[in-house]
């Protein structure tokens, strides 16, 4: 049975606040009857679309406050004008065990700084990462990093393995998920060193995942390993560009579909078929990136998102606190760094 849990929103986050964030936990709250919510914004805003939920609201509060961080603020400056912002105090939540998980659709760069100020990096985390549910043709796989780091070194690759397992046996439910490391080849000669030597490390260490080797882009997709690891700048281009490709696709089809009055009449008959194509490329189905490798657990929504795609996030923050995440997390890293520092007189510095 499904405990009770609650979440911290961003209500003002994102390119639409409340408008957006509250109908989109009222789909949530649809799908998890056991959540419960603590909205943080301006309550002049939240409160009128609040009203028009009404199971939402019987299962909601409002902490008011006018501060918001802007869209296009820069991490320094969040820091430093963002205490009390909407933000700021539903992260402050979760350290505080007010909320299991929170969820803003804000500022990327503004959110990072402030999770890892407030909720700090789990012990032997160096650089936490920012992990997406990406679709393939089997079902779902997990990216990391994909935008919270530029640049990656040979340790910190190691940790994204192990905190990307972590995830998918939380949400996939498979005791040893299958990782693999993005490279421009399946060749062990080609890459960067720091992938070629995370490469090494990953297939001797004794960690509880099955390192499955090198893949490349085109086999994301095909669902070929549970967790895919990589550096945030690659990571990054190559989630925006499956994005932009599902939509172009999509446009190709529905322009094609309409050329002629043939081709009307075969969408007609195939619409079910294009139902089920539509809802798999949808990339609000799997919107919402996790920020793994701090004590508490943050959620980044696509700030243009619609409440369909906000949902989705939030879906993803209960299922994260659900399942006991943190913990199994924490014995995987304590357990690899030991090995680490146990085989370093032999082996060298892993993490240089």
């Amino acid at each position: 049975m499904a405990q009770p849990r609650t979440l911290a929103l961003d209500a003002m986050g994102g390119d639409h606040g409340p408008e957006v964030v509250v109908p989109g936990a009222a789909l949530s709250l649809e799908r998890h009857p056991a959540l419960s919510f603590i909205f943080f914004g301006d309550e002049a805003r939240i409160a009128p679309v609040l009203a028009a939920h009404p199971t939402l609201a019987a299962r909601a509060r409002i902490v008011h406050t006018t501060q918001v961080v802007a869209m296009d603020e820069k991490p320094s400056q969040a820091l430093r004008r963002g205490k009390g912002s909407s933000m700021w105090l539903a992260l402050e939540a979760v350290k505080a065990g007010e909320a299991h998980a929170a969820v803003s659709a804000g500022n990327t760069g503004a959110l990072m700084a402030m999770a890892k100020l407030i909720l700090r990096p789990m012990k032997g985390i160096e650089r936490p990462a920012i992990a997406a549910l990406w679709p393939t043709v089997t079902a779902e796989c997990i990216v990391l990093d994909v935008g919270a780091n530029i640049g990656a070194t040979t340790g910190q690759l190691a940790e994204f393995a192990l905190m990307g397992a972590a995830m998918a046996r939380a949400l996939f439910h498979v005791e040893r998920p299958t990782v693999g490391l993005l490279n421009v080849g399946v060749e062990e000669i080609k890459g960067a060193e720091e992938v070629k030597e995370a490469h090494t490390l990953l297939k001797q260490a004794d960690l509880p995942l099955a390192y499955s080797g090198f893949i490349e882009g085109d086999e994301i997709g095909q669902g070929k390993v549970d967790v895919v690891v990589v550096e945030g700048f690659a990571g990054n281009i190559a989630l925006k560009t499956a994005e932009g490709t599902a939509r172009q696709i999509g446009q190709y089809l529905k322009d094609a579909m309409m050329r002629t009055w043939l081709s009307r009449l075969g969408a007609l008959l195939a619409r079910g078929g294009f139902r089920v194509l539509k809802e798999k490329m949808d990339p609000r189905r799997v919107n919402g990136g996790t920020f793994l490798g701090l004590n508490g657990i943050a959620v980044k929504s696509h700030g243009g998102t619609d409440a369909l795609g906000f949902a989705s996030a939030v879906d993803l923050g209960y299922e994260m606190a659900e399942s006991g995440l943190l913990p199994r997390l924490a014995a995987d890293l304590e357990t690899f760094h030991g090995r680490l520092a146990a085989e370093q007189p032999a082996s060298g510095e892993h993490r240089a």
